[in-house]
């Protein structure tokens, strides 16, 4: 089905892959103390060092709670030695951290002119905690703070609901997620009755997308049912990573060997193969009993580096080695997650790029003042 004229595909707008060139990428500070019971004092300095890394190659644009809390932040990005001249904020009040789920999802085009827009997806907590209001609206409002358009997604007249860490994009045309995050028709519903016909709709439509692959189930551990973002990503327009578990009684095996045997039958958008690289998966690690959503997949491509999250595991090193030979024109840099994942996500999942679009759009935020 062709997309509607007016719709942002037949505009030219698509959605860029992770690698391509930045203007910013988006964080929010943390303050909810839930999201790392007994664990919140050690996470803003692993913000503070995932900003620092940022910033050596891009705006880094943070939603804070009130001036306090901003004060708080510059304070610790200052002493870590993070370049305040790239870091600007916004307050924008959030009921959350994780921006890469209720962020803007930016879409670029090249034609009439170069310009950036946001995807106005909407947001419901992955259909599992009641208070996302704040978050909700925080799409709508860095549009206007910036000045891009938003482009509200609406599919048969309503509005469609969806993490940025549920899809993974070459930037050429194809677009894989997990049937379990956004087919699921009972456990954690982000759009009943959507199809699989009408999500690939949505998909053309608002992010100029022309071929998806589903995967199956997600790994274990992960509080959003399925999020791709754990097991599989692309490296490269023909290249993915995908997770592989070597122990057959751990739950993540079948799980990774299904989504291996669908990869290996998927075409991409010019209708060859993708190349498939296994990533290990640390060992299984737990919590007050509770096992996290552990995984080097979850690495977050800036302009400067390809951060990694890592668990004091004997595999950081091969993981951090397989990065490395795909990842060329920038270093691959290990960041301390084990206290960060029990939020149940790492660094992909606080982080939204904003591409690059010709001039730079400069935000209505707060720069850091000069040090």
């Amino acid at each position: 089905m062709t997309p509607a004229a007016g719709t942002p595909a037949p505009r030219g707008f698509r959605m860029p892959a992770e690698w391509e060139p930045h203007e910013a990428t988006w964080i929010g500070w943390p303050h909810n103390r839930s999201d790392w019971p007994g664990k919140f004092t050690a996470i803003p300095w692993v913000y503070g060092e995932i900003a620092r890394k940022i910033a050596a190659g891009e705006i880094v644009r943070i939603l804070v709670e009130s001036m306090a809390h901003q004060a708080k932040a510059l304070r610790l990005l200052s002493r870590v030695g993070a370049d305040l001249s790239r870091v600007e904020f916004f307050r924008f009040p959030t009921d959350r951290g994780w921006t890469r789920d209720f962020g803007p999802i930016f879409v670029r085009r090249e034609r009439p002119k170069r310009e950036a827009a946001v995807a106005g997806f909407g947001f419901n907590a992955w259909a599992r905690y009641p208070n996302c209001r704040k978050d909700a609206g925080i799409p709508a409002r860095a549009a206007k703070a910036l000045g891009v358009p938003l482009l509200p997604v609406r599919y048969r007249g309503k509005g469609v609901v969806l993490e940025g860490g549920a899809i993974e994009v070459n930037g050429r045309g194809t677009l894989i997620a997990t049937e379990e995050c956004l087919l699921d028709p009972v456990t954690q519903v982000r759009n009943p009755g959507m199809t699989r016909k009408g999500m690939e709709e949505v998909f053309r439509t608002f992010l100029g997308v022309t071929t998806v692959i589903w995967l199956g189930k997600g790994i274990a551990g992960d509080d959003t049912h399925g999020h791709v973002d754990d097991l599989c990503r692309f490296t490269g327009p023909r290249t993915v990573v995908l997770c592989r578990e070597g122990d057959p009684k751990d739950p993540n095996h079948r799980v990774l060997e299904e989504n291996r045997e669908r990869l290996a039958a998927a075409r991409l958008e010019d209708g060859s193969r993708p190349e498939v690289v296994p990533l290990p998966l640390p060992a299984p690690l737990r919590f007050d009993g509770i096992r996290v959503p552990a995984s080097y997949a979850n690495f977050y491509v800036c302009n400067a580096a390809v951060l990694v999250p890592t668990f004091n595991d004997p595999n950081d090193r091969i993981a951090l080695g397989v990065l490395s030979g795909l990842f060329r024109d920038r270093p691959v840099i290990g960041i301390h997650a084990v206290d960060l994942v029990w939020g149940f996500g790492t660094i992909h999942c606080l982080t939204q790029q904003q591409p690059a679009a010709g001039v730079r759009v400069r935000g209505r935020g707060f720069p850091a003042p000069a040090s």
